[in-house]
This record gives structure tokens, sequence and C-alpha cells, in this order.
């Protein structure tokens, strides 16, 4: 093996340019392969990022506008959800796929400290909500039972805004247990939740009763959501929602089949379609990353072609001295993998490398979306399986590239080859 290495790094020094321009063509390949894989991940890390903050067996259900007419009333109608959606949710009609239901009320507001404030939004939520979302405390507690029972004046604010009500200089437990005012009304800190891109900064929790009495906002709700089970299969969940649906329609008096009367917000199918999305753009980013290399892999089998041809009296002299087809072809085949090798693995640690700049700089940089603040591309890298599939196709890019001249070698005859110029 040592002399076959020997002879491939002899003929690489006789044609340096080519080779050096040969593997060029193969290093772009593998580099735009991994490139594209690893901004491919960075963009689907992104828009994933919103669905890894919730639970993913959860649906949002919100009022909107009737569609068509039913009972004597006219299409257009507005549909609003009341404290009744809540039992009704929760109750017998769906206790075979529903589990925890809350619900959430809200309205703008200002927040003050002594001589500092910021306009936030406060949110009636109910304990189950922490779960649902994922909220991350950094100090304190969230809203407890015993909150919602005794309608406390208590608050649950984002981390963003200790610096709003303190200043710089101070950190989430100095907030916790201060008294702050919410619309002139005293609300005691009780907790400081992390604060995440993809969630409104100004948002903060209170307990749901103490919303709905202090702002009387009466019977109607914002929104309801409500974790489940046993929905396992998009066939299924879209199943289940036809039947809330109609149910839900007819408490409101609009047709069981009006599927704008109110929306739902399922995550779990959103994911499953994510997961979709994610694995059609994997494949197509390997389709193109292959078609880029597979230039290069022309190349080196064209190469290898000409090399074939100038060593034509070369093999001849082999096979009449004894040297098999199998020696010649593994001759030919060893040359075309070292070249795609070492070539591709160039390209693959400049692709890396690529991919960690682009996480360096473009994955700290946000774009706006949907009124969000979002990363452009979130961790933008490639992980060891990626690399040892690339390692795995430089292997087999190489076989192939060498395969056809290697055949065309083994069967030169001898006469014929020393006949040769």
């Amino acid at each position: 093996m040592r002399d076959i290495f020997r002879e491939i790094l002899s003929s690489l020094r006789r044609n340096k340019l080519r080779t050096c321009l040969t593997g060029f063509a193969v290093s772009w390949g593998i580099f735009m392969l991994i490139v594209l894989l690893g901004a491919g991940n960075g963009l689907m890390n992104s828009f994933l990022t919103d669905s890894g903050n919730f639970a993913s067996n959860t649906m949002m259900v919100g009022g909107g506008w009737t569609s068509k007419p039913y009972d004597g009333m006219k299409a257009g109608r507005r549909i609003r959800l009341e404290d009744r959606d809540i039992a009704l949710t929760g109750g017998k009609a769906f206790e075979d796929v529903v589990d925890d239901v809350t619900s959430t009320v809200g309205l703008g507001v200002m927040v003050s400290y002594r001589d500092k404030s910021f306009n936030g939004y406060i949110e009636g939520n109910f304990p189950a909500r922490q779960k649902m979302e994922k909220i991350e405390l950094l100090t304190g507690r969230f809203i407890n039972e015993k909150d919602i029972r005794e309608c406390r004046k208590v608050v649950v604010l984002p981390s963003n805004c200790v610096s709003s009500l303190l200043g710089e200089a101070h950190s989430a437990e100095d907030l916790t247990g201060r008294v702050v005012k919410v619309s002139n009304i005293a609300f005691t800190v009780v907790g400081v939740f992390k604060t995440d891109e993809m969630r409104n900064d100004n948002l903060f929790y209170a307990p749901y009763t103490t919303v709905k009495t202090i702002y009387a906002r009466g019977k109607y709700i914002d929104d309801l959501t409500f974790t489940f089970h046993g929905l396992k299969t998009e066939k299924e969940n879209e199943e289940f929602e036809k039947r809330y649906k109609a149910v839900v329609n007819a408490t409101h008096r609009a047709a069981p089949d009006d599927n704008s009367a109110i929306w739902i917000w399922n995550r779990f199918t959103q994911n499953l379609q994510m997961n979709k999305a994610t694995g059609i753009l994997n494949i197509a980013l390997w389709i193109i990353g292959l078609f880029t290399l597979l230039g290069g892999i022309v190349g080196v089998s064209n190469i290898m072609l000409i090399t074939v041809k100038e060593r034509t009296h070369e093999f001849g002299i082999r096979k009449a001295i004894g040297a098999s087809p199998a020696a010649i072809n593994k001759l030919i085949i060893t040359e075309s993998v070292t070249i795609t090798a070492i070539f591709g693995y160039v390209g693959m640690i400049l692709g890396l490398l690529c991919c960690e700049w682009l996480d360096a700089t473009v994955g700290h940089s946000t774009v706006e979306l949907m009124g969000q603040q979002i990363s452009m591309l979130k961790n933008p890298t490639v992980g060891v399986d990626v690399a040892v599939e690339a390692t795995l196709v430089l292997i087999v890019a190489g076989t192939l590239a060498g395969f056809f001249p290697a055949r065309k070698a083994s069967k030169i005859k001898p006469i014929e080859a020393l006949r040769a110029e």
C-alpha cells in the first residue's frame, strides 16, 4: 500500500496545476454542501424556537366571525369566547382528550416604580400557563391557586423590565418582593421570568380572577388554551378539532361546520408540519449540494481518464510482467479516492469554519417578524453525523470517479499498450 501511495504522490507532482484545479472543484462542492446544510439548520432552528417554547400537546382557541347564516343569525357576526366555554372545554364533552384548561384576559397598562415606568400588557392567567408555555423563572414563583382564589394583587414580571424599573445595576432578585403600580393599582412582584425573544417583551402575568375583577372584563375572555392527550396523528387531531368546533359553535348559535366562527391553533399539528418542512428542506439542500459536488467529481473522473491515457504504456508493461487487472483497478481507484478525500476534507473544514463564522455573526442578528424579534440563523452549524455522511459521500464519489477510468485501464491489452506512444 505504501508503494501505491508513493506512485500516487509522484503522479500528483507531475500534474500539479491540473490536480489543484480539479481538487478545487471538489473542495468547492463539499464546502457548499456543508454551508448549505448549516444555513438550513440555522434557518429551521430560528423558526422552531417559537414552537420549542411551548408544550407541543396544546391547542389555543379564540373567537372569530361567522361565515354563513345560521339559526336566524346573519353571517359576519363576531363570536367572543366566554367563561362558559372554559367549563365546556374542561367538562365531560371532551374529557376523553382534554387535560388542563387555562384562559386569558389582558389589556395594555402602565407599570411604574417610584420615578421609573414602562408600558406593558397585563395578562390574567392560571398556574398551568407556566407549564404550557415553558416559562422559566429567574427568581420567585409563578401564580398559584391561592392567588386565584383570593384574587391577590400579585404579578410575575419579565426580566427585561428590571432595568426599566430599577436601573442597569440591579438584578431580578432585587425586583422580587417590591410593590409596583399597575395603572395606579399596587401589585406585589412575586417572581421574575426570563425574557424570551419570541414572546412580547412587555407582557407579564397576574391572577386571572384579579384581572377580571379589577378591570371589569365581565363574562368575556380573550382566548383559552388546553393540553390534550391521545391525539397522535394529524388525522386524529383534525377529527377532534372538527368535533370541538361543532360543539362550541352550537353554544354561540353558529353553524357546526362554520370554520371561521372560532379559530384553533394546534401546536402539535404545527410541529408535524414543521418537521415535514424541515425534512423537505434538508433533502433539497442535500440535492443542491450533491449536484454542486458532482461537478467536482466529473472533473476528477476526467483527470483520471487523462491519467490512464498518459500512462497506457506503463500499464501495458505492468500487465506484461504479471500485473492483474485488479491491481490496475486498485491503483486508479485509490488515486481517485485520495484526490477526492484530500481536497474534500479541505472543503469540509472550510465549510465548518464558515458555519462557525455565520453563527458568530449572522447568528446574533435578529429581524422583526409579526412584531417579534427572532434570530436570523440560530446555531447554523452541522453535527458530527453530517461530517460522517459527507465522508461517506467523498469515499463513494471518489470510487465512482475512478471506477470507469480504472475499468478502461484494466482492459488495456499489453501488446497494444506497448505500441502506444
